[in-house]
């Protein structure tokens, strides 16, 4: 009979785990959490020093049952949950669920490794410790805090909006950076700029050298109109370009730190086309437990949520013989000790790896899913690259003069390839131009042609999932544990809707920013929120007291929920009625509020379901046909501007047209924030928005 029962989180990891204890150890699972706050009501005791009041969690009653048979059979009980804060918190739950502190007779051990190995799990039973109640108070403490934002606030908004919605502690945050992002591209107006580059010849080939413009004889170095270039051009001609400076050097590329749970997310984004939700839902599976051909059920990663680069010791060392025996000793190096890049890393922890280098991605595939082999082959590369020497480049630049005006040329050759044998790049592909090594200094070359052409300044790019991982994680702003589900509940709430990778807000999404950026200004503020992150992680260390943090937040919180109360007007997005009259029954139809917008609705339902789009009129007639300008939303939500003539006319705009005519070449104008600017960036025309409206 087995006198020791170890307790982990997933049932997943049941079996891999068994196989490595034997029969002398009962393994069983918890299923994740086993209690937490009510649903039904806040669950916080404000006037008992805001305790949190804690239930089974419904469903999780025959798993406490099931558990508790289990420890009357052992000697020894070993609470074996994930090795981060939140898996602190559920062993600490599963002691008071089991009352296990009242069993005298019976050893209670937390033990916690980073990876499903027979020989972490086995060195973690020799080296058990107490839980730590730093680690649980500090997720006691983003637990309280999440219910405290979640409750009071999203009652005001199913009243001021519509009921469904939610606001968070960190989705809402989220959110306000995704609407900025799109304020600032809205209101971002181009700028006009000139690239100029020489095609020159070299005596004894046919091939041209491609020189590129660097500064003028004033030491500008931007083209900003055409006259400025027409300048130019007219200083070059029958100008012959005069080799002025060569230098030859090398440069290095160093490695790739090993991945974190948001750098795992964003590289599996860029190069697998992987949602946040669908790495981490394959990192786990890999991290858990698969069976592998030869090799059983094993673990093939380490813990999937971590926000440091270290690597144990054990792991460098057979990484750098391995690279040796594969790739040669060059390859190999000894690592410098990886230093932490903020405060905030959990550096307990290991960066993402495989658990034995020597499972190469072709060992494994035919036992995996394609994408999680996919997403192994990705950590694999990575890790392996992490530990290989830098690449080394040749490279040579040339300087040019021309009637005092400068050019350069550039090119490199790859030297040494280094750990780009195993993890590539696309940036990685110039080729030394060997023309260039035969130039001399004060060597002249004849122009062959000027190419010349117009460019226009780019507004920031739209936020994709892996862009806004990253900016959460510069800003401080959550935790790698909750990148992925914020992502997923902004997208799930219909405030922003994602098409070809990247995130739009929803007209949906920019009431709910407006309310929350008006009335709680401190829950959106990014300076704040991050604050909020450090006290907590604080908490975590055991320098700041759990209810401290608390105390000191939600006064503040509950007089803005007041203040929001009394002053916040509705915001008319359903059941307004409209001139419409239903063709179906004749009843006046009525403005509601879908996933995607606006919609009309006839009253009568369920009698009459019939449903049309809603046109919000401008009063802007369009450029192309005169009609009316409508505002628009694509099939996923996103707002745009078009006529009302359509398909017949095929007028759109991201951007809100204006009625006034461009004074400059008579196209349409649209609004971009506090200006009005001609739609044809080739005019340029910009002015006021209040000397336009005047």
């Amino acid at each position: 009979m087995a006198n020791s029962l170890v307790i982990v989180e997933s049932p997943t990891k049941v079996k891999t785990i068994k196989k490595f204890l034997g029969s002398n150890y009962e393994v069983d699972a918890s299923g994740g959490h086993v209690r937490d706050m009510p649903k039904s009501q806040f669950g916080i005791d404000v006037e008992h020093d805001f305790e949190p009041k804690y239930i089974t969690i419904r469903g999780k009653g025959d798993v406490l049952a099931k558990l508790r048979k289990e420890v009357k059979k052992a000697d020894k009980i070993y609470l074996a949950t994930d090795p981060d804060r939140e898996g602190e918190a559920i062993s600490w739950h599963l002691m008071q669920a089991l009352r296990l502190e009242e069993l005298t007779d019976k050893k209670i051990y937390r033990i916690s490794f980073n990876e499903i190995t027979k020989n972490a799990v086995k060195t973690s039973l020799k080296t058990p410790r107490a839980i730590d109640m730093n680690l649980v108070d500090a997720q006691q403490a983003r637990r309280v805090l999440d219910r405290m934002v979640g409750y009071r606030i999203s009652p005001i908004l199913w009243e001021k909006v519509k009921r469904g919605l939610s606001a968070g502690r960190v989705q809402s945050v989220a959110l306000r950076m995704i609407c900025d992002r799109e304020d600032e591209i809205a209101a971002f107006i181009p700028e006009e700029y000139w690239s100029l580059e020489a095609k020159l010849s070299v005596p004894g080939s046919r091939k041209l050298l491609v020189a590129k413009f660097h500064k003028d004889s004033a030491g500008n170095g931007e083209i900003q109109s055409k006259e400025k270039l027409d300048q130019i051009l007219e200083s070059l001609k029958d100008s012959r370009f005069t080799v002025t400076e060569i230098k030859n050097g090398e440069r290095t590329k160093k490695p790739p730190t090993p991945f974190t749970t948001s750098t795992l997310q964003q590289e599996a984004s860029k190069t697998l086309n992987f949602s946040t939700q669908k790495t981490m839902r394959l990192a786990q599976q890999l991290y858990e437990g698969v069976d592998i051909k030869g090799h059983g059920s094993i673990g093939l990663i380490t813990y999937l949520r971590t926000d440091s680069i270290r690597v144990a010791e054990e792991a460098d060392q057979a990484a750098r013989k391995f690279i040796a025996e594969q790739y040669g000793s060059a390859y190999s190096v000894l690592r410098e000790t990886e230093k932490k890049s903020g405060a905030k890393i959990q550096d307990a922890h290991e960066a993402i790896r495989p658990t034995d280098i020597s499972l190469t991605p072709v060992k494994v595939k035919e036992s995996l899913s394609r994408d999680q082999f996919r997403l192994y082959q990705l950590i694999w590369k990575r890790f392996t690259a992490s530990r290989m020497a830098a690449a080394v480049y040749e490279t040579v630049s040339v300087k040019l003069d021309a009637s005092k005006n400068q050019f350069t040329m550039a090119a490199s050759r790859l030297k040494f390839d280094g750990f780009l044998s195993v993890y590539a790049d696309d940036e990685e592909k110039e080729e030394k131009n060997e023309l260039l090594s035969k130039l001399s200094v004060g060597q002249t070359l004849e122009v062959g042609k000027l190419d010349y052409a117009q460019h226009f300044t780019q507004p920031p790019a739209h936020f994709t999932e892996a862009s806004l991982v990253k900016a959460l994680e510069e800003q401080g702003i959550g935790r790698p544990s909750t990148y992925a589900p914020t992502i997923t509940t902004i997208l799930a709430r219909r405030y922003i809707t994602k098409e070809n990778k990247c995130l739009y807000v929803t007209e949906l999404g920019e009431v709910v920013n407006r309310i929350m950026k008006q009335s709680f200004p401190s829950i959106v503020d990014i300076t704040f929120t991050a604050n909020l992150e450090y006290l907590l992680d604080r908490v975590g260390e055991g320098q700041t007291d759990w209810k401290t943090v608390v105390r000191n937040f939600y006064p503040d919180l509950m007089e803005a929920v007041e203040v929001a109360k009394e002053t916040l007007e509705t915001v008319h997005v359903a059941d307004e009625e409209s001139d419409e009259l239903c063709e179906l029954c004749g009843r006046r139809m009525v403005i509601k509020y879908g996933p995607h917008g606006k919609f009309l609705a006839c009253p009568g339902f369920p009698e009459c379901r019939n449903t049309k789009p809603y046109l919000e009129k401008t009063g802007i007639p369009c450029p192309k046909c005169g009609k009316e300008i409508i505002i628009r939303k694509t099939k996923k939500g996103r707002k745009f501007y078009g006529c009302e003539g359509s398909p017949e006319c095929d007028f759109m705009s991201w951007q809100k047209p204006v009625k006034e005519k461009c004074p400059e070449c008579g196209g349409y104008m649209v609004e971009k924030g506090s200006k009005v600017v001609c739609a044809n960036e080739q005019c340029g025309f910009v002015k006021a928005k209040q000397e336009s409206e005047e």
